[in-house]
């Protein structure tokens, strides 16, 4: 009259597979990758080998966790091996040096970066800069950078 839904967990372990490889797909870091893998190799597997469910399920988790710990971190270095860690964009301009090129009044003035572009540039309150002073950008407040003067080197 009852039916053993253990001869079923086949069905879960795939769709559980499913699952993570969709979820793979949307982060792309490679653990839900490893989880799938654990589920198909240990669960389905040890499923289609008549194992009972408790042990699918450890299976699944230990060989889960060993390729979490083991080859993850090995796809992880292989991928960013190649990554360019030059700032672009943005992260180009901090700490890029300038010249005034326009007096600053009340702390906002035009200054003209080393890479070519001007900006509308604001300054500390207690800063006075004048026109062909050397500056640093020290941050960006949307389409103004904050600048402070550069320091001489004490030779």
């Amino acid at each position: 009259m009852f039916v053993d839904l253990t001869q079923y967990l086949w069905i879960l372990w795939l769709s559980l597979a499913v699952l993570f490889i969709v979820v793979e797909l949307l982060t792309l870091e490679f653990t839900f990758l490893m989880l799938a893998t654990g589920t198909l190799i240990g669960g389905f597997g040890a499923n289609l080998l008549g194992l009972p469910w408790w042990a699918q399920i450890g299976l699944a988790a230990i060989i889960s966790a060993l390729l979490l710990f083991t080859i993850r971190p090995l796809l992880l270095k292989t991928l960013h091996k190649g990554a360019d860690l030059t700032p672009s964009n943005l992260d180009a301009l901090y700490g890029l040096g300038g010249r005034v090129m326009r007096a600053f009044v009340e702390g906002e003035g035009l200054v003209k970066l080393d890479n070519g572009e001007t900006w509308t540039s604001r300054a500390a309150p207690s800063v006075l800069l004048a026109e062909g002073d050397r500056v640093t950008v020290r941050a960006i407040h949307g389409s103004i950078v904050e600048v402070v003067p550069v320091t001489p080197d004490p030779a």
